[in-house]
C-alpha cells in the first residue's frame, strides 16, 4: 500500500499518511508527494477542501530520520549552507504549500503530532483532534533548534511564553490541553474524527470556495502587515470577489430567500 493515500470525494481532498507502524514518519518521498498533490488542487476546480490526517495512533512523529540498512553514520556535520537548502527545498516547502494553498485545509490529528507532524497541524486552517492525540515540539529532545516552519507557526497559533514552554521542554500537549489553550477547533472521540473532518470538509466544499480562499489569505496574511496594508488588501480583494458568479449567487439567494448553490469560483 502507498506510503500515502490521496482520494478526491465530493470535492475533498483527502491526504492520508499511511505508515502506521514507523507512526506515520515523513519520508522525503511521501514529503513530495504531497506538495506535487497540493500543486495540482490549487488549478483543480473540483477540488474545494483538503483534510489531512493519518492512518493507526500516530498522525505524524516528524521526519523520517532512520538511515537506510548499511549506511553509514555521518563522522562530519554538513556544511551550513547545505542544511539551510535541505531546510528550504524539504520541510519549508511543505508547510508552505498547505499555508499558502487557497483551499480550506482541515487537519484531523488521529495520534501524536510531534515536529513537522505538529507543525502540519499548526499550518491548517482549521485543527480537529481525537482524545488520544498529542502534540510535542520534539527538537530540543535531538538537541536541535526548532524547525519545519515552526518559528513562524508556534507563536502564531499559542501565547508566545506558552510556545517558548513547549519549545525549551519539549513536553507533550494534550489534546484537552490543546483544546483549552484554542490551539485546536475541536476535540472528539477517537471514532467521531474521521466522522466530524468529513462533515466539516464537506461543508467547505459546498461553500464559496474563492471567497473562502481569498479570506484565507487575508487572515494569514493579518498577522504579518500593519493595519493600512491590511486594509488595503482587503479593499483590493472585496473588489475582486465581489464580482465572483459565488458573489452573484449569493445575493440572489438572498434575495430569492432560498439556500445558495455555490460553484466554487
Amino acid at each position: 500500500m502507498a506510503d500515502v493515500e490521496f482520494q478526491l470525494e465530493n470535492g475533498v481532498l483527502w491526504i492520508r499518511l499511511n505508515r502506521p507502524e514507523q507512526m506515520n514518519a515523513m519520508t522525503a518521498a511521501m514529503r513530495d508527494e504531497i506538495i506535487e498533490r497540493l500543486s495540482s488542487a490549487r488549478a483543480d476546480a473540483a477540488t474545494r477542501a483538503v483534510v489531512l490526517t493519518g492512518t493507526g495512533k500516530g498522525f505524524c512523529t516528524g521526519a523520517d530520520l532512520s538511515r537506510p540498512a548499511g549506511a553509514p553514520a555521518p563522522t562530519e556535520p554538513p556544511p551550513i549552507g547545505a542544511t539551510r537548502e535541505v531546510m528550504r527545498t524539504g520541510s519549508q516547502r511543505l508547510l508552505r504549500a498547505i499555508w499558502e494553498i487557497e483551499k480550506p485545509v482541515v487537519a484531523a490529528v488521529n495520534g501524536t503530532a510531534a515536529g513537522l507532524g505538529a507543525h502540519l497541524a499548526f499550518a491548517s486552517d482549521l485543527i480537529l483532534a481525537a482524545e488520544s492525540a498529542r502534540f510535542i515540539e520534539v527538537f530540543v529532545r535531538r538537541g536541535i533548534a526548532i524547525d519545519a516552519a515552526g518559528g513562524f507557526l508556534v507563536p502564531r497559533v499559542m501565547p508566545l511564553c506558552k510556545a517558548k514552554e513547549l519549545v525549551f521542554f519539549g513536553d507533550s500537549l494534550s489534546a484537552g490541553e490543546a483544546l483549552a489553550m484554542g490551539l485546536v477547533n475541536r476535540v472528539v472521540p477517537d471514532g467521531e474524527l474521521e466522522a466530524l473532518a468529513r462533515e466539516w470538509a464537506d461543508r467547505l466544499a459546498q461553500g464559496p470556495t474563492f471567497a473562502i480562499g481569498v479570506s484565507k489569505r487575508l487572515l494569514n496574511r493579518g498577522t504579518e502587515v500593519g493595519l493600512e496594508a491590511s486594509l488595503e488588501e482587503e479593499a483590493y480583494a472585496q473588489t475582486i470577489v465581489s464580482n465572483s458568479d459565488d458573489a452573484k449567487e449569493g445575493l440572489a439567494s438572498f434575495r430569492e430567500k432560498r439556500k445558495p448553490a455555490f460553484r466554487g469560483r
